[in-house]
């Protein structure tokens, strides 16, 4: 049955394509509807994304602020992904249940001492001397 799985014939090319994208933006629109904190990223990152490119001083600053802030979104989308699949599997608590969710809480947890880290290390400096 692997074998199957595997050997497959696929949509290939452009239309592969255009069935990612549908289903990425399908997947987005679904975490903004879900999910309160991925609604708050999102809001924030329209604020910081256009500050990084005017506070940051060379094309790599930029680069690494805008990173920071767009990490956190894709942490918390692989997090609501997870919540999503385990309750999926039914509304009873079970320990293996609670350490996947609370892993993916962990993960957006060090995204965001991440971002704040980077964006203190490139700027406090500025403001401080």
């Amino acid at each position: 049955m692997q074998e199957e799985f595997i050997n497959k014939p696929g949509k290939t090319g452009l239309s592969r394509l255009i069935d990612a994208t549908y289903y990425s933006w399908h997947g987005l629109l679904a975490t903004w509807r879900n999910e309160a904190a991925f609604r708050q990223e999102v809001t924030l990152a329209i604020f910081l994304i256009p500050l990084a490119l005017w506070l940051g001083e060379s094309g790599l600053e930029r680069a690494i602020l805008i990173g920071a802030t767009l990490l956190v979104m894709i942490v918390e989308l692989l997090n609501s992904a997870v919540e999503a699949a385990i309750d999926r599997i039914g509304p009873e608590k079970h320990p293996l249940s609670k350490i996947a969710k609370d892993t993916g809480s962990a993960a957006v947890s060090l995204a965001l001492l991440l971002w704040l880290f980077t964006w203190g290390t490139i700027l406090l400096p500025r403001w401080i001397a």
